[in-house]
């Protein structure tokens, strides 16, 4: 059974398969599985396996995937969201795979500050002058769903109090 992922453009997927416990998608003739939401909420799949699993951003990263880049350098990369909840709707991920800011070490602090700084400028060229909100979900309560830290930059409008 076909069916859209929220980050994951339908053109770019030959086929998307959901089961009780994972997401398999096939891209380019490779396989990789991701663990549901749902699954990870009810403890099915724990945190820590879906971390160690393969993620779209690793396949973005790898350029398997296109993306509508707005910004690089040689530790981020920025793009659109392809299931924007915002007028403007980016993410900001590291080019090194943390799974997940809770399991960010001291040796991190660097690449983590880094995120923090290029938020801005990915904003800037974006046209988020008049501000801009950055979320990062954590874990299967704060509702993440790749496990490959990200930030989402949102704006494009005047922000109500919630996620968007």
């Amino acid at each position: 059974m076909s069916q859209r992922i929220g980050f994951l453009a339908p053109a770019l997927v030959s086929f998307v398969r959901r089961g009780a416990t994972g997401i398999s998608t096939s891209v380019g003739g490779t396989t990789a599985r991701a663990p549901t939401r749902r699954a990870l909420m009810t403890g099915t799949v724990k945190p820590s396996a879906a971390a160690n699993q393969p993620t779209i951003f690793d396949k973005i990263l790898a350029k398997e995937i296109p993306a509508q880049i707005v910004y690089e350098d040689d530790d981020v990369l920025a793009f659109h969201d392809v299931a924007p909840q915002a007028p403007i709707h980016l993410l900001l991920i590291p080019k090194r795979r943390i799974s997940m800011l809770s399991t960010a070490e001291e040796s991190d602090k660097e690449l983590l500050g880094n995120l923090m700084l290029k938020t801005d400028i990915v904003a800037e060229r974006a046209g988020l002058q008049d501000g801009y909100r950055v979320i990062i979900n954590n874990g299967p309560n704060g509702l993440q769903s790749v496990y490959h830290l990200h930030l989402h930059i949102v704006g494009g409008r005047k922000l109500k109090w919630g996620p968007f």
